[in-house]
């Protein structure tokens, strides 16, 4: 019995120094520690931390956070400074308060940045309420970074918040500098090659007459919900099947793809898919037994490289017309060109929803480190 007990504390060991870490891509960037928090009364805590930000991106911005987890996993206390971001080129200290009661169960703190620039933090502390109302230090380890930092890790510290688990953003290069507040060194992270597109507006689409540029901006925003939703997911996420009747998700952003094409021969050339065309999409239009058998083992930029090529013919042909030709009626089903793109539309809407709902509800990746010392005890 003592050989197993040790086996599995040893496993624990194994999959907290050998996780694997994820590359993501993204135009912000956590990192965070942890502490396990119980209490019987409600208590104020505070994190202070200091920080600075060289950014020409008027849109940069970085925060000190803290997120409160409750014991039944709802969420509890959060802010991130996203209502007052750290802007300032000069070193100031900065305090975030929040409280915890006998609900919660761990405490996340630590630093976001967003954008291109220079991040930069240091001392960070953490005091939390006694039953005298006084607020006590935490020790928080290598709190201001003199452990030094490498572009993978920084020491004592967890990359990504606590959904992403252990991730590096590609994005952002990390490492220590000189320039501190307390110590010999602080945490430096660099945003880099981050563009962001214009979201929030609806038409003003350069070379569209004004309804096709209304259109071609909400095919387009919805199009980067869709990458943004599945572009950081693994192999082992793109391809689970959640049961024989399901679609795997890369077979659904194939669907996508294979249902603008549909609609761009249905509207630019008044014709059906021809044989050829049929042979290329129809399983992926379909998303029956064919699709779930081929649409496997290819990562997600595959779909979406497949998905943009498509996109950008689409745009491309709309450019080229105008609204009386938007007002035009296929008279085969009697809906106008403008309704089948709006229904174009509203599918990938249908089917971001569903990816949604897929992705969250993916299982873990069982380790196969794990696989293999559960099948060492069962012997």
């Amino acid at each position: 019995m003592k050989k197993i007990i040790i086996l599995f504390l040893f496993l624990g060991l194994i999959s907290a120094k050998g996780q694997t870490q994820r590359v993501i891509s993204s135009q912000w960037m956590v990192f965070r520690q942890t502490i396990d928090i119980q209490t019987t009364v409600k208590k104020k805590f505070k994190v202070i931390a200091s920080a600075k930000v060289d950014s020409n991106d008027p849109k940069a911005w970085a925060g000190i956070f803290a997120r409160v987890f409750n014991k039944n996993d709802e969420d509890g206390f959060s802010d991130n400074m996203y209502d007052r971001p750290i802007k300032s080129k000069e070193w100031q200290t900065y305090t975030v308060e929040g409280t915890i009661d006998e609900n919660s169960k761990i405490l996340n703190f630590g630093g976001v940045c967003e954008l291109n620039g220079k991040f930069y933090f240091d001392k960070f502390q953490l005091f939390i309420e006694n039953e005298k109302g006084v607020f006590e230090p935490v020790t928080i380890l290598n709190s201001s970074f003199e452990t030094l930092a490498t572009n993978t890790d920084i020491p004592k510290w967890n990359l990504g918040n606590s959904k992403q688990k252990n991730v590096k953003v590609k994005e952002f290069k990390i490492s220590s500098d000189k320039s501190s507040v307390d110590g010999k060194y602080a945490l430096l992270i660099e945003g880099s090659g981050i563009v962001v597109k214009e979201s929030g507006k609806i038409g003003n689409v350069p070379g569209a007459s004004p309804k096709i540029a209304d259109m071609i901006s909400m095919l387009e925003d919805l199009k980067d919900r869709v990458e943004e939703t599945v572009k950081n997911m693994d192999q082992y996420e793109i391809d689970y099947l959640h049961d024989e009747k399901a679609n795997r998700i890369g077979a659904l952003v194939m669907h996508l793809a294979a249902a603008e094409k549909y609609y761009q021969v249905f509207t630019f050339e008044n014709r059906e898919f021809n044989e050829e065309e049929k042979k290329k999409w129809e399983k992926a239009l379909n998303l029956d037994q064919g699709a779930r058998d081929e649409f496997k083992g290819h990562d997600i930029q595959y779909y979406l490289d497949i998905y943009n090529e498509v996109r950008a013919k689409t745009i491309s042909e709309l450019k080229k017309r105008d609204d009386a030709w938007f007002a035009e009626v296929q008279m085969k089903y009697d809906v106008s060109n403008q309704y089948c793109w709006f229904h174009v539309m509203e599918h990938q809407s249908s089917h971001l929803g569903q990816i949604l709902f897929l992705k969250k509800r993916i299982p873990p990746q069982q380790e196969p480190m794990q696989k293999v010392l559960e099948q060492e005890i069962k012997k």
